[in-house]
């Protein structure tokens, strides 16, 4: 018949080392845990040569834990259809006989994108826009002036 036993650990709570002897006695035993006394104070603890101590004492300064590329500002062709009143009330945009021309380098967008559906004929200038986006507003009537295009002509005409 088997007898039922409280477990060690629980009948050894309240002596002094809790049926574990001196060998378990936690991080204050050898002096902390990891790296702990290690440093500017502790150079005796230190490693002489290697990777390690390079990586983990001196100085080693930082860096910017940032944005490492230039962020391009984007504009889709359904957010400039619905824009295109405010940037006439704001004098970005001219209308001549129902063609509106931005100059949306000034408004500081870099790029054009081709979400969305070009309704009204467009005279853009813009520094870079993608080729759906391009045919896209010339299928509407309009045009899209690209710096690099400007460019090849002034090459082509010299010539």
């Amino acid at each position: 018949m088997t007898v039922k036993r409280r477990k060690k650990s629980v009948r050894n709570k309240g002596s002094r080392t809790c049926g574990q002897g001196r060998t378990n006695r936690g991080a204050g035993n050898r002096g902390g845990r990891g790296r702990a006394g290690t440093g500017k104070k502790a150079k005796c603890k230190m490693p002489a040569k290697g990777t390690w101590t390079i990586q983990f004492f001196g100085k080693k300064g930082f860096k910017s834990k940032g944005l490492r590329y230039e962020t391009k500002t984007v504009i889709n062709l359904r957010q400039l259809e619905e824009s295109l009143e405010t940037f006439v009330k704001n004098k970005s945009a001219v209308v001549e006989k129902d063609v509106y021309s931005v100059n949306l380098t000034d408004l500081g967008i870099d790029k054009l994108l081709s979400a969305g559906k070009a309704t009204k004929k467009l005279r853009l200038t813009v520094k870079s826009a993608s080729k759906q986006a391009v045919e896209k507003v010339k299928a509407a009537g309009g045009e899209v002036i690209l710096p690099a295009a400007k460019e090849k002509t002034e090459e082509k005409g010299n010539e």
